[in-house]
């Protein structure tokens, strides 16, 4: 199946994914979460003018968020075909049927998704379109108030629906994943894109950075997945 190229593509496949999974599919649970931020992203893509919040070049972004959505792609397609899924995503494909929170699935896949695939997705659509970081920072900080207007009420309902749950077994996985923070995420994203660009296209140094990063993120991702009982 060739990628999505359009913003509107990558929503349609998020969404079969959606009906392919069971519900409490730790990967359901994450694919789920993404389509609801895509789908508020291609909202203001299509019509700036509507928001306060609006891009100053929408068309890089919807470039920035398609190369973005395909990193997870090709990560679900990996573990579809029986392939080599990337280190930074293996924690949340192996637990996908532990039977753990929801959020814990979620925090995961973002985790995995922003400080690994993000940096990425950032310096390839820069290099595709002629564009430093720094000329898409503004729009990249825009993005960080979408995610806050969607993860914490999603964050808010998952804590919610623990409810009572959090006892002696569960209260130290709710105060662990209460530590992770999307807008540190992706602060820490901008400046691994950074350092990325500053490496080059092609060096030793760069290739065992991303090798580096993709385990770092990865360990931080099965902390994320520790069981509660």
């Amino acid at each position: 199946m060739s990628p999505p190229t359009t913003v509107d593509a990558v929503i349609s496949r998020m969404r079969e994914i959606d009906a392919e999974l069971a519900e409490r599919d730790g990967v359901a649970v994450f694919n789920r979460m993404y389509l609801t931020v895509t789908e508020r992203i291609a909202a203001m893509i299509a019509d700036p003018a509507t928001d306060p919040t609006m891009f100053r070049d929408a068309a890089t972004m919807a470039e920035l968020d398609v190369r973005f959505a395909d990193l997870w792609l090709e990560a679900y397609a990996a573990d579809a075909a029986a392939g080599d899924v990337p280190a930074a995503w293996r924690p949340l494909f192996q637990a996908r049927v532990a039977g753990l929170l929801p959020i814990q699935y979620a925090l995961a896949g973002m985790n995995a998704h922003i400080e690994h695939d993000l940096p990425l997705a950032v310096v390839s659509t820069c290099r595709a379109r002629g564009l430093r970081p720094e000329d898409i920072h503004r729009d990249y900080e825009t993005v960080n108030l979408v995610l806050a207007q969607v993860e914490s009420p999603i964050r808010r309902s998952f804590l919610d629906a623990i409810g009572t749950q959090a006892d002696d077994r569960i209260g130290p996985v709710v105060h662990l994943l209460s530590t992770w923070n999307i807008d540190k995420a992706r602060d820490l994203a901008w400046v691994t894109a950074e350092t990325i660009w500053a490496l080059g296209r092609a060096s030793p140094l760069r290739d065992r950075f991303l090798d580096g990063l993709a385990h770092t993120v990865g360990m931080t991702s099965r902390a994320l997945l520790t069981p509660g009982r």
